[in-house]
């Protein structure tokens, strides 16, 4: 990975219209070229399995598409539903092989799929995800039950918090199903007694529904392929189709996206202060320049410009790729605005300046509260809930009516993640060596320009 020609990876932007396999091609496509610019060590499944650290976390992949990929929906309700997936599988082929049995795996070509002569063996699946090229997966060809990923915050996810919580809605589950099969055009009842069925009802009602809390961005075809599916079957087969779309989402815009976004250290009052003040120290350098020119003062009095250009182009560079070489210096980043105003002990002390009565730094306290699940944030994770939503959360007013100069010189918290730092680092020496290529010739220029000596 080249240091003087790295680039970040490059915004993907949001295709119009609900989401079918030849879109998330597109973003597959789109994405393939920049590959070089994701380390393995921020992959994908990294983030998934939550081996990455913050700020690139599964809580922080979380964050961003709640907090700041907001205005492209269903970002946040495709990872919840993704997520939960995964959960699901595992916890379908943790079932008896007499139960597996009531629910077999669907086609959509073949229809159901018998499971052939051995009552216990695990139904199959004909087709793969499009997408997926990675080790982490959902294969239903595996007999075994396949990793659960691990929780936004602890070592060790509980598989409970994916089905715990309730949504506040007006009609029933039940209702909300109905519903929706009577749109689809399905005119007859689902199989009760199949495993996990009420599990399925609300999956349904939360995700494939029409105005669904937290409804998928699913073409009316796609919604009632897989609820024609759902209507056999409770294998995690008949998920396949909406699988593939979700999954396509996630790897081809949602992830390089983020990483792209968590690579920067500053928030934009702190990158656009840093720009501009770029721009203040070039401009200064042109003036002094343009005077030494105009006066009758030696040549060599005009050097004194080039400390102002090769500063002032090198953190406008850096700062136009969303980085603060000042406090990238420390390898720190600026606290998100979410991160500023959370409840307890262990984010209300940044606004208290009581750190020292708490015995830690803003470093020990943020660390230790993204480490032991303790953020008031983590509900975002959970499977069922309301809208993905967060005008009503307390830290919006608070950081509305939060000064521009604090907004600007906020709180900052080491950055963990050894590849993030490595990444920070190859931007600002790609930075500092781009501002000399442009400050040499310039410099020269001005020292060689002849005295006009009107001043």
């Amino acid at each position: 990975m080249s240091v003087l020609f790295y680039r970040r990876p490059d915004h993907v932007a949001k295709l119009p219209g609900p989401m079918n396999l030849t879109q998330c091609q597109i973003y597959v496509e789109r994405t393939q070229k920049h590959r070089k610019a994701i380390p393995p060590e921020l992959s994908f499944e990294n983030i998934i399995q939550n081996k990455a650290l913050p700020p690139c976390t599964l809580q922080d992949f979380m964050d961003y598409l709640v907090y700041v990929s907001h205005d492209a929906d269903f970002d946040a309700e495709n990872l919840q539903f993704w997520l939960w997936l995964q959960s699901y599988t595992s916890k379908f082929y943790a079932l008896t092989p007499s139960e597996r049995a009531l629910s077999p795996h669907y086609s959509a070509v073949d229809g159901l799929q018998p499971t052939g002569n051995d009552p216990n063996q695990a139904p199959r699946i004909l087709e793969k995800s499009r997408f997926g090229v990675s080790n982490y997966e959902v294969d239903f060809d595996q007999r075994e039950p396949p990793m659960t990923p691990p929780g936004p915050m602890s070592p060790q996810f509980d598989k409970q918090s994916f089905v715990s919580g309730t949504a506040i809605t007006n009609r029933s589950v039940a209702d909300s199903v109905e519903d929706a099969n009577t749109q689809a055009g399905l005119k007859w009842q689902s199989f009760t007694i199949q495993p996990h069925r009420p599990e399925i009802n609300r999956i349904i009602s939360h995700y494939i529904a029409p105005n669904s809390p937290r409804e998928l961005n699913l073409s009316h075809k796609t919604r009632t392929a897989v609820l024609h599916a759902l209507q056999h079957t409770t294998h995690p087969s008949a998920f396949s189709l909406v699988r593939d779309i979700v999954e396509g989402t996630l790897r081809g815009q949602s992830h390089p996206n983020f990483i792209r976004w968590s690579i920067c250290n500053g928030n934009k009052p702190r990158v656009l202060f840093v720009r501009n003040s770029g721009i203040a120290h070039v401009a200064a350098g042109i003036l002094i320049a343009v005077f030494l020119i105009c006066s009758s003062a030696s040549r060599w009095w005009r050097l004194f410009c080039f400390p102002l250009f090769l500063v002032g182009f090198g953190i406008g560079i850096a700062a136009y790729k969303g980085l603060c070489v000042i406090i990238h210096n420390g390898h720190s980043r600026a606290l998100r605005p979410w991160e500023q105003f959370g409840d307890g002990a262990s984010l209300n002390s940044f606004d208290n300046d009581d750190e020292a009565a708490l015995g830690s730094s803003t470093d020990d306290i943020y660390s230790l509260s993204t480490r032991n699940g303790k953020s008031s944030r983590n509900v975002s994770t959970d499977t069922f809930g309301t809208r993905n939503s967060f005008e009503h959360e307390m830290w919006v007013e608070k950081y509305r009516k939060k000064p521009l100069l604090q907004r600007i010189f906020t709180k900052t918290v080491w950055v963990q993640d050894e590849t993030v730092r490595l990444l920070q680092d190859r931007i600002v020496v790609q930075s500092h060596a781009l501002s000399a290529i442009v400050t040499l010739p310039l410099m020269a220029l001005v020292v060689a320009l002849p005295e006009v000596g009107v001043l």
